[in-house]
């Protein structure tokens, strides 16, 4: 907003003329603010009385100087059991920034953190705090063809020790559905793009009540409300409010732009500007805090809108004050009694922690985890619904594949032994095999949902690398195996490939291997790459790369040495076409053409030319194609292996 001209007061601006009792009442002759205002009647929560954080600092690397820019400063603040806290502040005033570093998580690309995160006035290491807390993401890791019952129970699989029992966990899960109002869609499906689902305000409900079945002390949410008009705002924060208090639970949320109810409900907040603090206390003490220090709040005013435009700088002009404005009221906080006074309290945490028998040693907290092969377990089930449910993952592949099928199987139909149909025998043994690989793309999409929820999940401490990369491996092999048969019984036959029990056999395992292997890529360009668009076209252009060094295309002989020795011995899709060659042509006998004067014109040398025959080894000879398929077998394994072992090490670097 403008600053006032021609007499004008702005309610932003210190009182300069008329009353002047605003501008002299300091902010240290303010009353003591009561910094902990809640006082639950049901202390369930008994192992994290307060959480704070203290000298809390982020720099990134400026890019123009290349020196360290402060993104939030000598941050502090301290909440205690049944509070719930907003961070608030305009767009890149730090509020993300904060939330992340108080989580113990990365504030931002390239940041360094420095400062103390504290819990129960004890310095907090970030496993343990995972043990303690849940991070509810602004889109948290719902999957859409789950039911809101089945997400909680997974959940629960995932995060409940082994010791707890089964009637145990599910009388947690219950209870938390009805506490949040899902009773009546505990059996609606989250909602996926095709089939609708849950409305924005309970899918909200559910992600945080999914996180709460882990039986947090700490819960962290990144705006909860965002999305979400202010009735449904309110609706959500008001049942988060709801279990906070039954639970004495710590409530940490940034949130942006609240209604005046909604905002209402937070018992404190901390008001962030350029990554300064602005204010942190009680709630119904800010009015009072921003009045002694000159800015008054108009009657009728949204009190969230009125601090966020007090303090925002975005829309500033020349000529405006509100850069003079925000330094103002970040240098009056840093030296106001209300901020000595948070200090103050940390410290005293910190001291009684040290003193007090009472504090329970959170160092000494072991954690009560599932048992090791729980999570794949639970996982394996988890993937196995979605995947039977989700038309997107595998059945729109399988009409797919089931399409090429019988495209190849009318277009090669019935070909027959005669040396005019070998070349189109050996076309379509490389467009079936090459195709099968490249429209693995289509599996991109599904694995980055899937890869979204394990980053979700693997954040708070639920899922490792290794169950996530286990379960999707072996989910996929059914439904793969079951794309492979559909597909190969009317190609096989349409076309006529050889008929025989075993070689119909063989030509299932090396289709079946090929789309293993193609999906095994896309996993791993999708873990490097997990933007849809990019591994898409990376995947995509791999498989282009395979084609063209699989030996049909370009001969093994006329192939450049470098394509040949870097690429060529790495594809998966030779040897598949290799496997399939030998498959079709070692036994088989085709009739050479024949003249108008009763000579023979054979493609293939062969010992049967005379005849009027090509023996099938011939064609295989003249494409430098041995026997060797067990070995071709054990290559495609291990680069299927490979591919797996890569994507795995990348998952375990990389979070």
């Amino acid at each position: 907003m403008a600053s006032p001209t021609n007499g004008e007061t702005s309610y932003f601006a210190p009182i300069t003329n008329g009353d002047t009792s605003a501008q002299e009442k300091h902010p240290n002759d303010l009353p003591d603010l009561e910094l902990n205002p809640v006082k639950s009647a049901h202390l369930v929560n008994d192992i994290v009385h307060c959480f704070a954080w203290n000298n809390l600092r982020v720099d990134v690397k400026d890019r123009a100087t290349k020196k360290p820019l402060s993104i939030l400063t000598d941050s502090k603040g301290i909440v205690h059991g049944g509070e719930m806290l907003a961070i608030m502040g305009p767009s890149g005033s730090g509020k993300t920034t904060l939330l992340n570093a108080v989580a113990h998580r990365v504030a931002a690309a390239g940041a360094t953190t420095t400062g103390d995160i504290l819990a129960n006035g004890q310095k907090i290491s970030w496993q343990k705090l995972r043990q303690l807390s849940s991070y509810v993401e602004q889109e948290d890791a719902l999957i859409g063809s789950l039911t809101v019952r089945e997400t909680m129970q997974f959940a629960a699989g995932l995060a409940l020790s082994s010791k707890t029992s089964k009637t145990e966990r599910m009388r947690r899960v219950d209870d938390l559905i009805a506490s949040f109002g899902l009773q009546e869609q505990k059996h609606t499906i989250v909602g996926t793009p095709i089939k609708k689902g849950l409305s924005g305000g309970q899918k909200k409900r559910l992600g945080v009540a999914s996180r709460l079945v882990t039986d947090p002390k700490i819960l962290f949410l990144d705006e909860p409300t965002s999305g979400l008009d202010s009735t449904l705002s309110f609706e959500v924060i008001s049942y988060i409010k709801e279990i906070a208090r039954r639970h004495n639970l710590i409530i940490i949320a940034s949130i942006h732009q609240p209604s005046t109810s909604t905002f209402k409900l937070f018992d404190k907040v901390a008001l962030l500007s350029k990554g300064k603090m602005c204010y942190f206390g009680p709630l119904p003490a800010a009015h009072g805090y921003f009045s002694s220090i000159g800015y008054d709040m108009p009657p009728e005013t949204n009190p969230a809108e009125f601090y966020l435009d007090l303090i925002n700088t975005d829309l500033a002009k020349e000529g405006d004050n509100v850069y003079a404005r925000v330094q103002d009221i970040t240098q009056k906080w840093a030296e106001c009694g209300p901020a000595q006074r948070v200090e103050t309290e940390i410290e005293k945490a910190i001291a009684a922690a040290k003193t007090s028998a009472h504090i329970p040693d959170l160092t000494k907290l072991k954690p009560d985890k599932p048992s090791l092969m729980a999570i794949p377990v639970v996982l394996l089930q988890r993937s196995w619904i979605k995947a039977y449910r989700d038309i997107v993952a595998y059945w729109i592949r399988i009409f797919m594949y089931l399409g090429l099928a019988i495209l190849m199987g009318t277009v090669f139909l019935r070909l027959s032994h005669t040396q005019e149909d070998i070349q189109p025998y050996i076309n379509a043994i490389f467009f079936g095999s090459a195709f099968m690989s490249f429209m693995a793309v289509a599996y991109v999409p599904a694995f980055l949902e899937d890869l979204h929820t394990y980053q979700k999940e693997h954040a708070n401490g639920l899922v490792g690398p290794l169950s996530f990369s286990v379960a999707n491996f072996f989910i996929g092999l059914p439904f793969l195996f079951l794309i492979t048969v559909l597909f190969s019984i009317p190609a096989y036959f349409l076309i006529n490939f050889r008929q025989d029990g075993s070689a119909f056999f063989w030509f299932v395992l090396w289709l079946f291997l090929d789309l293993v292997a193609a999906e095994a890529l896309v996993v791993f360009i999708s873990v490097i790459f997990p933007v849809f668009v990019v591994s898409l076209a990376l995947t995509a252009f791999i498989n282009g790369l395979w084609m063209c060094v699989d030996g049909f295309l370009v001969p093994m002989n006329v192939l450049n040495p470098f394509w040949k020795y870097v690429f060529h011995y790495i594809d998966y899709q030779a040897y598949v076409f290799q496997g399939m060659m030998v498959n079709e042509f070692k036994t088989e006998i085709y009739d050479c053409a024949r003249a108008a004067n009763g000579e023979f014109h054979c493609m293939y040398p062969s010992d049967l030319n005379a005849e009027g025959k090509i023996r099938g080894t011939a064609i295989l000879e003249n494409f430098r194609i041995s026997m060797h398929e067990g070995q071709w077998i054990g290559i495609t394994i291990a680069i299927i292996a490979g591919y797996r072992i890569l994507a795995y090490l990348v998952l375990r670097l990389r979070h």
